[in-house]
């Protein structure tokens, strides 16, 4: 199946990118909703978004350029200094920019 990269086709996708998106949303809130809640369960489900993070930020560890090398570091750090995600996260993206500034980010 194709779809031509017209403004209809490209209004299509999105159509169904957005339906698909909506179903899984709903579709895992309407599934839980049947699903008791037990200690055991709400510990996958803090581990998974764990994962998820990992798996978010280790590739951008080994394959990052200096500035997102920097903004890990310095938000890794800030978040063991400051405890509070927020202003850890505004550190770390400050320093990316800083370092992107700079010209140190060519890899």
């Amino acid at each position: 199946m194709t779809i031509e990269t017209t403004t209809t086709g490209v209004l299509a996708l999105i159509l169904i990118m957005t339906l698909v998106t909506l179903a899984t949303r709903f579709g895992g809130v309407f599934i839980m909703s049947y699903v008791r809640i037990s200690p055991r369960i709400e510990s996958f489900i803090n581990t998974m978004a764990s994962s998820v993070l990992i798996a978010i930020i280790v590739p951008m560890a080994f394959a990052g350029d200096a500035g997102a090398l920097a903004a890990l570091s310095v938000t890794a750090v800030a978040m063991l200094v400051l405890k509070k995600p927020l202003p850890a996260i505004a550190a770390g993206i400050f320093a990316a920019a800083l370092v992107r500034y700079l010209g140190f980010a060519a890899s």
